[in-house]
């Protein structure tokens, strides 16, 4: 036990894994690569940027306590961490992922695959919530707050253990012949088992969405309303985006689990897959603040704040310029009035 756990220490053992399942480990330093690392890191702090601005709204408006808004504040904070998550693995990848150690490479891989698992339960959780709100004409009160919470630690724990079995010992460290092509320290056995898993909950939010269409669409349904249908749409748009994202990043993997070492050249390209996949915590925070008026005014709260105070240091530093009155127009936010807009409301929220 002591001599496996010494090799997590080992400064040899990611370039023993790399040689071996890797065609070639000299990465070209051209301009357009260096071009492409500064803009997916760009990319990763508008996620970083954007999924703070959804939790700070949904974290001071009391009207977004609300479960549905809980749990979309919870699959803000996966795609949150997994913003940075991409950054670390970005950082140190290419040249330098050969001079890490395996304990550091876990760490760089696992964040990743925990902040995926986060957004996957977080999903789920909606998909439940939904279901209990609708097909069963029952929605969560301030008694059931602690079973959200519970439900939100739960499915964090979930994604820590499922994220950390390969640090824990499911890897291929004595056992190159079991090694993954696109994860060289992880064994093929465990990427399949994780794919599987997603997969079979993928398959039952889609299910579960579709059960919930068949009630509210059904001529006895109380709750087949404008707001209802509101709402289900946006949660199912942010379901599909995730599916239209991954899907190629899953179909990588289990072409991985499929190929013998070295015989499929594409996973080399593997990283374009997950790339593409990062699209999802980007697109998210925009579908939240596409359909929902009112979040989207919290979202912008902060931005017009900024907008202002840089107005009067301005007009402070220089003659007072007449064009920048305007902007107490958005005085209706600060004091908290609403102005309709629409008769279509999503839970209380206008919808666009």
């Amino acid at each position: 036990m002591g001599s496996l756990y010494s090799e997590y220490l080992s400064p040899t053992k990611v370039l023993e894994h790399y040689n071996y399942t890797k065609e070639t480990l000299e990465v070209p330093q051209t301009l357009s690569r260096q071009v492409a690392l500064v803009l997916i890191i760009i990319l990763c702090c508008a996620i970083v940027v954007e999924n703070l601005l959804v939790l700070i709204a949904v974290a001071r408006n009391s009207k977004f306590h609300s479960a549905m808004y809980l749990f979309l504040g919870n699959l803000a904070a996966s795609d949150l961490l997994a913003g940075v998550a991409f950054i670390a693995n970005t950082l140190l990848s290419g040249s330098v992922t050969v001079h890490l150690t395996p304990v550091q490479w876990f760490a760089r891989e696992g964040s990743a695959f925990i902040t995926l698992s986060a957004s996957v339960f977080s999903l789920l959780a909606i998909a439940i919530e939904r279901h209990v709100a609708i097909a069963k004409v029952k929605v969560y009160g301030s008694d059931k707050s602690c079973r959200m919470l519970l439900l939100i630690g739960a499915s964090w724990l979930i994604s820590l253990v499922l994220g950390g079995l390969p640090i824990l010992g499911w890897n291929c460290l004595d056992h190159l012949e079991t090694c993954s092509t696109v994860l060289p320290l992880y064994t093929k056995d465990y990427v399949l088992c994780v794919v599987t898993i997603f997969s079979v909950i993928l398959s039952a939010i889609v299910v579960l969405y579709v059960r919930i269409y068949c009630v509210v669409r059904s001529s006895h349904a109380e709750v087949a309303g404008p707001q209802t249908l509101a709402l289900l749409r946006t949660v199912t748009i942010v379901l599909g985006v995730f599916i239209v994202c991954w899907l190629p990043a899953f179909s990588i993997l289990l072409l991985d689990y499929a190929c013998p070492v070295r015989s499929c050249p594409i996973l080399y390209k593997a990283h374009y897959f997950f790339a593409f996949a990062t699209l999802n915590s980007l697109l998210n925070p925009v579908i939240y603040t596409w359909r929902s008026r009112d979040l989207r005014e919290e979202v912008l709260r902060p931005l017009q704040y900024c907008r202002k105070v840089a107005g009067v240091q301005g007009r402070r530093g220089g003659t007072p310029h007449h064009h920048l009155l305007p902007l107490r127009s958005s005085s209706s936010l600060e004091r908290g009035t609403h102005m309709p807009s629409s008769p279509t409301m999503l839970e209380g929220n206008t919808v666009v």
